[in-house]
């Protein structure tokens, strides 16, 4: 998400995590949105996935600068944290776990835009 519009740059819905994975979404990002190097600051989690070797290859690549969120502070991202806490309280979030990924893929799609 970019802070200052709000605009939801890029997401994707994945039955796994990896770094991989994050990697390529970084990319299609940077690609779509014509983000130039040294334009972009990457606010993440300090999860394996955003910390691992792939990730920051990708990164450092892209020009993007990463910045950490503080070990065992889960609210020190206030932007993040308020559209995931919008997504779980809308009306059409569903009550039950997604019945397949693909169903999950396109009511995040309908909720972005």
């Amino acid at each position: 998400m970019d802070i200052f519009s709000r605009k939801i740059v890029g997401w994707q819905v994945y039955d796994s995590e990896s770094g991989q994975l994050a990697s390529d979404v970084m990319f299609d990002i940077c690609q779509r949105e014509q983000i130039v190097p040294n334009q972009v600051v990457l606010l993440s989690d300090n999860g394996s996935t955003m910390k691992g070797a792939t990730m920051l290859a990708t990164l450092m690549a892209l020009g993007v600068t990463p910045v950490f969120s503080s070990p065992k502070c889960s609210n020190d991202n206030p932007h993040n944290e308020s559209i995931f806490k919008t997504t779980r309280y809308r009306p059409s979030y569903p009550k039950n776990p997604f019945v397949s990924l693909m169903t999950a893929r396109q009511w995040v799609g309908a909720f972005v835009h």
